[in-house]
């Protein structure tokens, strides 16, 4: 499979080879719908541009992939909110915590601010292709939990050298265990932690909720993802060909992203056939408490990752999008 993946970059006539790196696994919705965006990219430029992907982790982690970017081993690759806040800390603020209460608003706000992020990529080297995220985040646990007392008492993992993560637990009163995504099975396992967050794709993919009992119903964040792309690559690229790529890679990748919230809300039937039991959203007492120490966190980041500028005119737009919704 690696040698038919590698020959994909090499057919003929193709002039200009992006080399893409994910963690998403073969055979994943996120590759499958990377392969048809290829396919389709190398039909409408003549097999003049087309990609070489590198899935599953194999060439390390987001910062291993940002490192080798930059010395121009690659050239593209898809990040979630980790990766691209290397690029631009900014962009960090579409995941703090309970800022979106649906798809409708992540929907809203990165539309209405998708060239304000494009920009910042921009500035730091890179061209945003499309947003592609990773999904809202739930809290699972080997407990219930109905309040903010229970949650308290949770040994909750958070992903290692993920500062938004530790602020956000930190504010809600949480022992927090930072360790990596690769040690957080065996954590489980020890009881070294009772706790973990991840969208219900990936906590089936990862087996955890094999080592949990409980699904918060209400989701603590939405991660957020994008391929990226080197400017660099991108401007030795054709200016047709550019255009070519940018306007494929946005259809696509709002196609994969209706893909993947679909299939994320298959995963929570699959997750109670498999005898996940779903806590009920909190009383409005205790979700309001959740939603003003979360507005606490976003304030705490600004001026580390983010402007207080930038954010308040996001939580403004959402303000204005949730009164003309009729939303809560």
């Amino acid at each position: 499979m690696g040698g038919l993946i590698i020959c994909m970059g090499l057919v003929r006539g193709q002039k200009f080879t992006i080399k893409l790196a994910t963690i998403a696994p073969e055979e994943s919705t996120w590759m499958n719908t990377m392969r048809r965006l290829d396919r389709e990219l190398r039909k409408q430029t003549s097999g003049e541009v087309g990609f070489r992907f590198y899935p599953g982790g194999i060439l390390g982690d987001e910062r291993d992939v940002l490192r080798k970017i930059r010395i121009g081993q690659l050239h593209s690759a898809g990040f979630t909110g980790v990766g691209m806040g290397d690029i631009t800390s900014e962009v960090r603020i579409l995941d703090t915590p309970f800022m979106f209460r649906s798809h409708k608003e992540v929907d809203f706000i990165c539309d209405k601010f998708n060239d304000y992020f494009a920009n910042s990529f921009s500035k730091n080297g890179y061209e945003l292709l499309g947003w592609a995220e990773v999904g809202f985040l739930y809290i699972f646990t080997k407990s219930p939990v109905r309040s903010l007392d229970d949650l308290r008492k949770i040994k909750m993992w958070v992903w290692q050298g993920d500062p938004v993560a530790e602020a956000t637990f930190k504010a809600f009163g949480l022992k927090s265990i930072p360790l990596s995504v690769i040690d957080v099975m065996t954590a489980l396992q020890t009881n070294m932690v009772d706790g973990v967050y991840a969208s219900p794709l990936a906590i089936i993919a990862l087996q955890w909720f094999t080592k949990v009992k409980y699904m918060m119903e209400v989701p603590i964040a939405n991660s957020a993802g994008a391929v990226l792309l080197s400017q660099k690559m991108n401007q030795r690229l054709p200016e047709n060909h550019r255009e070519t790529l940018k306007k494929l890679a946005k259809d696509y990748l709002a196609r994969l992203t209706r893909l993947l919230r679909q299939q994320n809300d298959d995963a929570i039937q699959t997750l109670k056939r498999n005898g996940i039991q779903i806590i009920a959203p909190p009383d409005a007492s205790t979700l309001q408490d959740y939603y003003e120490l979360s507005a606490s966190v976003r304030r705490e980041l600004a001026g580390k990752f983010y402007s207080e500028a930038i954010l308040d005119r996001v939580e403004s737009s959402l303000k204005a999008f949730r009164d003309s919704s009729g939303e809560r």
